[in-house]
């Protein structure tokens, strides 16, 4: 299936708006896991202030989105081990990369969309390019005292819950009701239930610390937070006009946008090796997107 330039362009802004948040998280150095709870309960008071104006999701879409909510905790656990074993350079590519892939090797048993063969080549190529394009410049140092064997697997299953919040949302967002207005509410909604527990588990863990932080800092996560779920509402938007796979690996893109915000703004090199990844993903949408070859 051939994804239209609206799709694209709406998952093409997805990405860059998920890298952004993620540029604005790295560049807090005083306490990330506060400001990453701001950012998700942002998120909450934004579906609050929404959900009033908008008509209420039919009730095959609640199972989807507590399913959803209850992932994404997963998620945060998982990626938060992971970070803690390894480093971010070892673990970030395999995690974005395989989201992709898990979402189209399903696609067609579970969900009923079958890909054309190019359309599996593309979705290789793409997630292949990404964890390449994420991959270090050097040789990195081992970090004391982390463990790869623990890091790898907190990735994968990162990137497992990846895959499983998309298609979560993907089916939650197609069964919220029949309206552009419904397809909002199941967004608004998802954000009020999932936003609130990283921050709360944050103030039980250290009450203190999180005051001392947000006297300065709420900014930080306030503006994150803001970019960051209209960024994921714009991509759960796009999974009812397209296929997931199709939409689960264009959103991956953030990790090209966040290479090239790394080489323009924090003057990091991009690099021979990376300028190939880049290629490879574009070849990945050019198959994903093109006219029937194979």
């Amino acid at each position: 299936m051939v994804v239209s330039p609206l799709i694209v362009g709406l998952l093409l802004l997805a990405g860059l708006m998920h890298a952004s948040w993620n540029a604005l998280l790295k560049s807090d150095t005083s306490d990330r896991l506060t400001t990453f709870g701001v950012i998700m309960s942002t998120g909450t008071l934004m579906g609050l202030c929404a959900v009033p104006f908008l008509p209420p999701i039919e009730a095959a879409a609640w199972k989807y989105l507590l399913s959803s909510a209850a992932i994404h905790v997963l998620y945060y656990v998982f990626l938060l081990k992971a970070y803690s074993y390894g480093d971010l350079s070892h673990t970030y590519p395999i995690a974005r990369g395989l989201g992709p892939l898990l979402v189209a090797l399903v696609s067609g048993r579970f969900i009923g969309e079958h890909l054309r063969g190019q359309d599996i080549v593309g979705v290789v190529l793409l997630s292949g390019g990404l964890v390449a394009l994420a991959m270090p410049l050097r040789s990195a140092v081992p970090r004391a005292g982390g463990r790869h064997g623990l890091a790898t697997l907190f990735a994968v299953l990162t990137g497992i819950t990846i895959a499983a919040y998309i298609i979560a949302d993907g089916l939650g967002v197609r069964a919220a009701g029949p309206t552009f207005e419904h397809r909002l509410s199941y967004i608004a909604w998802l954000c009020v239930i999932e936003g609130p527990w990283l921050l709360v588990l944050t103030v039980a863990l250290r009450p203190r610390l999180v005051w001392l932080h947000l006297t300065k800092n709420w900014w930080r996560g306030v503006v994150g937070g803001v970019i960051a779920n209209t960024g994921y509402g714009i991509a759960i938007y796009a999974l009812v006009l397209g296929p997931m796979a199709h939409v689960a690996a264009l959103r991956e893109t953030s990790v090209l946008f966040g290479a090239l915000m790394g080489t323009l703004l924090l003057g990091e090199p991009f690099g021979a090796r990376r300028v190939a990844a880049a290629a490879v993903i574009v070849a990945g949408l050019v198959l994903m997107n093109g006219p029937q070859l194979l």
